[in-house]
């Protein structure tokens, strides 16, 4: 027998078994070391006057095993799932005319308020409109000639007073963090069949190829002022006949549109990197409209995925189901025109918890401001307040309980970041977690009850207890 090679590999066998076990207790160590000893937690609910208030630091306890019936919100930080493109509002013309009539030292208190990424809410996910929406103070469009198919007096010269000047502001408020996209209400009505932009009616046949162009011709423009599109929709509200700016699409006809002239017009010119999405509609049909268009793979191909709305229903299921069939597929939450109401901030926390935990990758709310008449609007009669409200009288901005609502999920869950796995034992609690590219943890927990409830939060072993107001929205991050 060799026992010098004998001892050698005895040797190295001691070794191997001192690296493993060394290694075993460093892992353990470092995950360990994992879950900070604190967590800073964020507060608002109506009952107690908390808005977006810093409640502190909390402590982390230790606990192996929780006890089953005390509620509780479990966090995974071993398993990720969507990364979060963004979370923001619409510069729609109603909020550009707005903001432009406030005083210098309030737009810029707005600017960073909502979207310096350090000191505000961190805006970065945008919506606009292509020409104008119900939230204008007139009916426009970019190609006013009739009958112009090349499109040879294109102008985005409307946009230019308002619009775009606040776009400008916001984006160097953001330090450079903003992302756009923009959805049509409407061709031009010398394109439709009803003639006129508004009250549903569809695009001509004939014109599809110009509408396509329209498109080509709108991101262009924007470019050369230096604001780029990250994305488009087809059209808001493919099925909604409206007293102000609508074109009905049914998912067969916005398949076809996108496969046979929109989608081969943005990749022949160099637009492939453009998000497009589909429907911008409610969640109630969501999966038909889809599924239509992802069978073909002809007009998938150019489909990035799908935007949706909240006003018909919850079916939240319905978006779920729609990432479980085409996983490859994206969703953003596009359009929340919401009152100014706690009612309307408690529904927006249990709408974008919900919609975050079924795989959307965005959450992005309607007007980004309305004056103290909640317009200016061209479409009759104002339904709604806004998330933020400005008096052009006075000068004075009232920032309404869903922008803190807000701000609880866009000052805290970054571009990047990741969803964890996020459940509870509760039926009184609903919450999502997600891990920023920096490594800092954000769980977000709403309490549905209108009462004052206990509960805490657990990760790796470690808990932190807390006590949520009657619908009180908590943010933690550690």
């Amino acid at each position: 027998m060799n026992y010098d090679l004998y001892f050698s590999k005895f040797k190295n066998y001691r070794h191997l078994v001192f690296t493993i076990v060394l290694g075993a207790i460093y892992s353990n160590s470092i995950a360990q070391q994992k879950i900070n000893t604190k967590a800073q937690m964020f507060v608002t609910a109506e009952s107690t006057n908390q808005l977006l208030s810093d409640y502190g630091m909390v402590e982390f306890e230790p606990l192996e095993q929780p006890d089953e019936d005390y509620p509780t919100i479990f966090v995974d930080d071993d398993i990720t799932f969507q990364t979060i493109h963004g979370f923001g509002g619409a510069f729609t013309d109603a909020a550009a005319i707005t903001f432009a009539k406030l005083p210098t030292e309030v737009q810029n208190q707005f600017l960073t308020e909502c979207f310096d990424p350090i000191e505000g809410h961190g805006y970065n996910l945008c919506r606009t409109t292509i020409h104008s929406c119900d939230y204008s103070d007139s009916m426009y469009t970019y190609a006013e000639v009739e009958g112009d198919i090349d499109l040879e007096h294109f102008t985005i010269k409307h946009d230019m007073k308002y619009r775009i000047p606040m776009i400008k502001s916001a984006m160097e408020a953001s330090k450079g963090n903003l992302r756009f996209f923009a959805s049509p209400w409407s061709p031009p009505a010398w394109m439709k069949t009803n003639n006129e932009m508004k009250h549903g009616g569809k695009l001509k046949l004939e014109y599809q190829q110009t509408w396509a162009n329209y498109f080509v011709k709108y991101v262009q423009e924007y470019k050369k002022l230096g604001i780029p599109m990250w994305g488009i929709t087809v059209q808001n509200e493919a099925l909604a006949n409206q007293i102000w700016e609508s074109c009905i699409y049914t998912a067969k006809e916005e398949k076809d549109f996108v496969r046979d002239y929109l989608g081969p017009t943005l990749h022949k010119n160099e637009m492939a990197d453009i998000k497009l999405m589909i429907w911008d509609h409610n969640r109630g049909i969501i999966q038909q409209r889809a599924e239509v268009a992802f069978e073909d793979t002809a007009a998938s191909k150019y489909i990035w995925g799908t935007a949706f709305h909240w006003y018909v229903g919850d079916h939240f299921d319905n978006i779920r189901i729609l990432h479980d069939a085409y996983p490859d597929k994206d969703m953003i939450y596009s359009e929340a025109g919401t009152r100014g109401t706690w009612e309307a901030a408690n529904k927006m926390a249990k709408n974008i918890i919900m919609d975050l935990n079924n795989w959307a990758s965005g959450w992005v709310f309607w007007n980004l401001m309305l004056d103290q008449n909640n317009g200016p609007r061209h479409a009759g009669d104002v339904f709604s307040s806004n998330i933020v409200n400005a008096n052009i009288n006075t000068g004075e901005i009232t920032y309404n309980p869903p922008h803190y609502v807000f701000g609880h999920f866009s000052k805290f869950i970054k571009p990047g970041a990741k969803r964890l796995p996020c459940t509870s034992s509760s039926d009184e609690f609903i919450a999502t977690a997600f891990v920023n590219t920096n490594g800092k943890i954000a769980v977000v927990i709403y309490n549905l009850s209108d009462t004052e409830q206990k509960g805490q939060m657990w990760i790796e072993g470690k808990v932190v207890k807390f006590s949520s107001p009657a619908n009180g929205l908590i943010t933690m991050v550690f």
